[in-house]
């Protein structure tokens, strides 16, 4: 396992800075109480889903049940009904509460089935990434260039550092997954060791990552929707679960390609190392 090559202290500066200008495109914000903003086929149908078909049933069904409270207090206290009613079976009620819900369940199972369908059954890919939770980080291998090595990904553990670089605390990494706009990418998932979880919100993956066993999914960022993306480990996998964060910077298919002839580095000059050791570039 390698690190990718590390630019020279004037071009991390340029790349530093780059980041920093480049789209945050999605992270968690305070108060936020809706999703991130969908950026892939598979996101903006689970939006349409929720936003669409369940929020006006879950509308629907919460303004319903409030009305019938409403009535009852009204209608059943005890000044309006000093005698109460003694009624214990009404069958025409029994029926509407039973046939209601089985409508609603057949209303949203095609949609749902569809949707479920769309992520599960993964499309012909361009390219293939294998994504190893460790305890507590995270390892990309590209498994169709075997030029880049694979690095592990770690969280940026102060919060100086975070902010040098212009990423949020506690999701920034010191090593990104990089990859293309418009391209369907494979994500192979698996773990070394604990039970991790391979989920990034704007893109609608979630996936296990167990040991032994290899779970795979896909996402295809929209053209035009290049950022930073973030993620975290979503299975509780020990003591330091909090801290797998995920970042992942799309660049578009040019910068890429850039990107993978340069050997996964975004600058052509090297580390140099005036110590008499190798650079970690040269190792």
């Amino acid at each position: 396992m390698h690190l990718p090559k590390i630019a020279s202290s004037t071009a991390v500066t340029g790349l530093t800075g780059s980041m920093s200008a480049a789209a945050r495109a999605a992270e968690p914000v305070d108060g936020g109480i809706g999703f991130q903003e969908a950026v892939t086929p598979v996101m903006e149908k689970l939006t349409w889903f929720h936003n669409w078909m369940l929020m006006p049933i879950i509308t629907g069904i919460v303004l319903l049940v409030l009305a019938l409270i409403i009535y009852i207090m009204v209608r059943f206290n005890e000044k309006a009904n000093p005698q109460p009613s003694k009624t214990s079976h009404n069958t025409l009620i029994e029926v509407i509460w039973t046939v209601i819900p089985v409508i609603i369940l057949l209303v949203m199972i095609v949609p749902s089935m569809r949707l479920l369908y769309f992520q599960d059954a993964l499309p012909e890919t361009e390219m293939t990434i294998k994504a190893t939770g460790n305890t507590w980080n995270w390892e990309y291998s590209y498994i169709d260039h075997e030029n880049i090595d694979s690095f592990v990904s770690s969280m940026l553990e102060e919060r100086t550092d975070a902010e040098a670089e212009g990423k949020p605390y506690l999701l920034g990494t010191d090593f990104p997954l990089v990859v293309p706009s418009g391209t369907r990418v494979k994500v192979l998932v698996t773990s070394n060791n604990n039970l991790h979880s391979f989920a990034v919100p704007a893109f609608g993956i979630k996936i296990d990552a167990i040991p032994g066993r290899i779970n795979e999914t896909w996402f295809e960022v929209f053209e035009g929707r290049e950022g930073t993306y973030y993620g975290q480990c979503s299975e509780l996998c020990g003591v330091r679960h909090a801290y797998m964060p995920i970042e992942i910077r799309v660049v578009t298919r040019d910068a890429f390609a850039d990107w993978v002839a340069n050997d996964g580095a975004f600058t052509t000059t090297v580390a140099t190392n005036t110590s008499g050791g190798q650079t970690a570039a040269q190792q």
